[in-house]
């Protein structure tokens, strides 16, 4: 599916505020962070809450195609935490906004009630299941982790997305839009390279919590920068992504994350594309 390397596409349902979501695509319907019609069930519990003899604390709703879904995902995974998984579109429905106030993905179903916004969610786990930590303890290294998923997810992924309905959707973007696009990418990944250390993992020498955002969005932006300008900005301005990609792919989480994606994504677009 679109090349051979890790990938992750969002799209917003049209009358969504951007959030972690883009504009819907021609020919698609639209969603949050992620994308439209049924899709096949992830591996993972494809039983029905119904079917279990205890149901798991933690419900994450969404999509396998979306990014920032992955991103919770992943954590998820790598943290040991038992899950389920709810197929859901971004939605205006009573019974969505109740569980995410604007009717994105993804969201939580907790004991305790209902989380949305995919870092929240994320710092909630590890606050709430510290057992299997993705930040550091140390105050200080904990922010830079927190400073590093910020700064990727609003100076370069949120930047990028604009390229998207070209990109993946058969859309058209205009050249005044990708002449501006480009260099604030570009200076985006420039500053990410101040802050990455890639040794081997984004932040440090262990998988963390940055990890699970950067391995989803950088190859999301690769690809669509390669799509868009004939050039992958991510590669050229982060020498060390081949490596670190295979490094975090090699990762069983992420190996399962990888493998339901590609079959939401053949679910989603009706075939497998090179």
């Amino acid at each position: 599916m679109f090349l051979s390397r890790p990938f992750f596409i969002v799209i917003r349902h049209a009358s969504l505020p951007i959030g972690n979501s883009i504009p819907a695509m021609a020919g698609k319907p639209g969603c949050g962070n992620l994308a439209g019609p049924p899709w096949l069930p992830s591996a993972y519990n494809r039983r029905s809450i119904h079917d279990r003899e205890v149901p798991p604390m933690i419900t994450l709703y969404g999509s396998a195609i979306s990014n920032y879904y992955n991103k919770v995902k992943l954590a998820l995974l790598e943290k040991g935490i038992e899950f389920r998984e709810e197929r859901t579109i971004p939605s205006q429905e009573p019974a969505i906004l109740a569980k995410s106030p604007l009717g994105k993905i993804p969201f939580i179903e907790t004991d305790r009630g209902c989380l949305s916004e995919s870092q929240a969610i994320l710092e909630y786990l590890e606050d709430a299941h510290p057992e299997k930590p993705l930040y550091p303890a140390d105050p200080y290294a904990r922010a830079k982790c927190r400073e590093l998923i910020q700064h990727l997810e609003l100076n370069v992924e949120l930047i990028a997305r604009r390229l998207y309905p070209e990109a993946f959707f058969g859309g058209e973007v205009s050249e005044e839009t990708k002449a501006e696009v480009r260099p604030k990418v570009e200076a985006g990944l420039k500053g990410l390279m101040r802050l990455a250390r890639f040794n081997p993992y984004v932040c440090s020498e262990d998988f963390g919590a940055a990890d699970c955002a950067a391995w989803p969005h950088l190859t999301l932006i690769g690809l669509a920068t390669l799509r868009v300008y004939g050039e992958d900005l991510v590669s050229a301005q982060v020498p060390a992504l081949a490596e670190y990609l295979a490094v975090v792919a090699a990762r069983p989480a992420a190996q399962k994350v990888a493998a339901d994606r590609a079959e939401a994504l053949e679910a989603f677009f009706g075939t497998s594309k090179p």
